[in-house]
């Protein structure tokens, strides 16, 4: 890659949310509200940016204080000893005009896994004061239980109170960085 071209994600227009079933029956949405990135990448050319996501575990916001609380302990994230989530992307392939395939590592819970994510690019925009913006929609799922996220309880009608999978998405925007 040429003199790399450094985007900064904009916080204020961005975020990361995630939904699993709850009670089998229904699903329960969330989402991580201090988030920070970057993309260095070749001018306007995505195809194989260096991606990084870092998020503050303990700014998760389920809209329910006490499902909060529980979050952020040892039954899950564990936010006194593992205070960010982060991501580190390995590859980011252009499928076509407006799709990439992003693969790296998920860091939850000192545990580091390879997961594949869905990329929808936006396009780039300049706002009103001029800023340079470029906008993608993220999605994917995984497995919470490969990142010690384990808890759970038994329904006496069979299954289980939180599912195993969780579908993550993200809507960012970054600032080209002059």
């Amino acid at each position: 890659m040429s003199k790399a071209t450094k985007w900064v994600l904009d916080p204020s227009h961005s975020e990361v949310l995630f939904k699993v079933k709850h009670l089998m029956i229904s699903t329960v949405k969330g989402e991580f509200r201090k988030i920070q990135g970057e993309v260095l990448s070749n001018g306007a050319d995505f195809s194989q940016a260096s991606v990084n996501l870092t998020v503050d575990a303990s700014s998760i916001d389920t809209n329910d204080t006490g499902r909060d609380t529980h979050l952020r302990s040892a039954d899950f994230f564990d936010v006194e000893n593992h205070k960010e989530i982060t991501f580190k992307g390995s590859s980011f392939n252009k499928l076509d005009e407006s799709n990439y395939q992003l693969k790296g590592l998920l860091t939850i819970k000192g545990i580091a896994k390879e997961v594949v994510l869905d990329v929808e690019f936006g396009g780039i925009n300049k706002d009103p004061w001029g800023n340079e913006k470029a906008g993608f929609s993220v999605t994917g799922r995984i497995n919470r239980k490969e990142w010690g996220l384990n808890w759970n309880a038994a329904l006496e009608t069979g299954g289980v109170l939180v599912s195993e999978e969780v579908k993550i998405s993200a809507e960012v925007q970054f600032v080209k960085q002059v």
